[in-house]
């Protein structure tokens, strides 16, 4: 599959009205489901020695509206990986604590190890989306939280961690059944929050903040990608493509051995 499509060039300004949020790129959804315990098998291996060599680290970022798909993906995108080499951490409303620090500080201490992949299910990004819509930033504060955003993930990668960030990018309507169905079904009813009825009516604002942000931010080291997502699988599909794509380029290699196995005898 052919993703370079989907990534963010940062020298042009976004328009997310122009991306389609229901392309299926000629794929059906029978087919994809088909390939995927083999694409799943790839993606185990490749990770297996990523977390062998120990070497390098992999962040996947994921930044969506409310019931743009964020928790969906954790689930299947990472589900044939080994839950040794893999973090998934949530970024909430800070703390007082984290209120009291630089707004970076409480992230940092998630970044992945090396050997492993860490997954933010909204991440440092909600301090450049949420504060701005709703008036806690203005435009020259987020400027310079761009320019810290960007300083900080080449820090990462200096440090032998390669970034993924995904936008899932969902239609004003697609997100009207989603959240439907959460209210319809109550084994649902736990993910739905009123307040995000409240953050619904932001949409333009939100599509704004998000325009900004991943434009300022999509960087040759630390790339962003729009993910059509009104269908999960193939927004599931899109995304382990580009994993895998990226693991491969990263090529982890099993470290040599400390002995010569063959003067070894187990008995």
């Amino acid at each position: 599959m052919k993703t370079d499509k989907y990534r963010v060039r940062g020298q042009k300004k976004l328009d997310l009205n122009e991306i389609s949020t229901d392309e299926t790129n000629g794929r059906t959804e029978e087919e994809t489901r088909a390939d995927a315990p083999q694409l799943q098998l790839r993606l185990a291996r490749l990770q297996e020695r990523l977390y062998a060599e120990g070497k390098q680290s992999l962040l996947v970022v994921l930044q969506a509206r409310d019931a743009g798909g964020k928790d969906g993906t954790v689930k299947h995108v990472f589900m044939g990986l080994n839950p040794q080499g893999v973090v998934v951490t949530s970024f909430k409303v800070p703390t007082p604590q984290e209120q009291s620090h630089d707004f970076l500080w409480r992230v940092h201490a998630h970044a992945p190890a090396a050997g492993m992949i860490g997954v933010f299910n909204r991440s440092h990004y909600e301090e450049v989306l949420v504060t701005r819509v709703h008036g806690q930033v203005d435009q020259k504060e987020a400027e310079r939280r761009f320019e810290h955003i960007r300083a900080f993930e080449s820090l990462l990668e200096s440090r032998k961690t390669r970034i993924l960030k995904f936008y899932l990018h969902i239609s004003k309507d697609e997100q009207k059944q989603r959240l439907q169905a959460r209210l319809d079904d109550p084994s649902k009813l736990w993910k739905f929050n009123p307040g995000d009825l409240d953050e619904r009516k932001l949409w333009d604002d939100y599509t704004h903040a998000y325009e900004d942000a991943l434009s300022a931010t999509s960087t040759d080291t630390a790339p962003w990608y729009v993910i059509p997502a009104d269908h999960k699988w193939f927004r599931d599909d899109v995304i382990s493509h580009i994993l895998l794509d990226t693991l491969e380029d990263m090529n982890p290699q099993f470290p040599e051995a400390s002995f010569d196995p063959a003067t070894i005898t187990v008995k």
